[in-house]
């Protein structure tokens, strides 16, 4: 097997074409010529992911967010993006990221928590030509309250907290969602008719919205993880004897902790 092949593989599911223009997804590190005899798909590329990859005789590492998003003038292995790139290149470890590639298809980040959530008529929210576009949006089987929808919400991401707006008053039976930090696509939530937004890394300010609209940070690894395991089954069904593998890691690979 090659890294090519992996590479193409992944990108039947999410093409590197699609990406927005300040992302960084695709190979990082490697050659598509290079061997690989296998697999290990984590969250985010830190030098922990790569020891684990060492040890488990991985070779290749895809991840959802990119070891780089920028040009770099210097590599400080004390730094943890140093420490992976000196770690991955002296281990002869192949990186692959699929960001904002698994963010702007309907069966990847966005489209897994609606899922989660059990929402019936499931669409993209700022949709692009072709049906791709960032975020979803879908219909509660059956209207809830608005603490009802959070006690679903918090129990399905299995969240030890969640931040929200003030409360609505009337039911919620629309909700809009984008994986990692979609603050911008407030707007289009409302548009869309959404009670309810979903989303990350909102800012204080980003808590003041009309009436009948809430919103609520579920944290941006809680609302993007499954992609990992969508992107393993994935590979995994392409090439079923193939050694692929999810890091063992991955549920305390958050890096952010919560001390209640």
């Amino acid at each position: 097997m090659r890294v090519g092949d992996i590479i193409r593989a992944v990108e039947e599911f999410a093409p590197l074409g699609i990406q927005e223009d300040w992302d960084n997804s695709g190979l990082c590190i490697g050659a598509e010529e290079d061997e690989t005899k296998g697999v290990l798909v984590g969250f985010d590329c830190t030098p922990e992911l790569i020891d684990e990859a060492l040890e488990c005789g991985a070779d290749m590492v895809i991840t959802h967010h990119p070891l780089l998003f920028r040009g770099i003038k210097r590599i400080d292995g004390a730094d943890p993006v140093g420490a992976a790139l000196v770690k991955a290149v002296r281990g002869g470890i192949a990186v692959y990221a699929a960001h904002t590639t698994a963010d702007k298809v309907i069966e990847g980040v966005s489209g897994a928590m609606a899922r989660k959530l059990g929402l019936r008529n499931i669409g993209i929210l700022c949709r692009e030509e072709d049906g791709i576009g960032l975020g979803a949006v879908g219909d509660l089987p059956e209207p809830l309250s608005a603490g009802e929808v959070l006690a679903l919400v918090k129990e399905r991401f299995s969240l030890p907290l969640i931040r929200s707006s003030r409360p609505v008053e009337g039911p919620v039976r629309r909700i809009a969602m984008c994986g990692g930090a979609g603050s911008d696509m407030i707007g289009d939530a409302q548009r869309a008719g959404a009670q309810l937004y979903i989303t990350g890394d909102l800012s204080y300010h980003r808590f003041a919205v009309p009436d009948g609209f809430m919103v609520a940070d579920i944290g941006h690894f809680e609302s993007e993880v499954e992609i990992v395991s969508i992107l393993f089954s994935w590979i995994r069904k392409k090439f079923p004897t193939f050694a692929v593998r999810i890091s063992e890691k991955l549920n305390s690979s958050n890096l952010v902790h919560y001390y209640l």
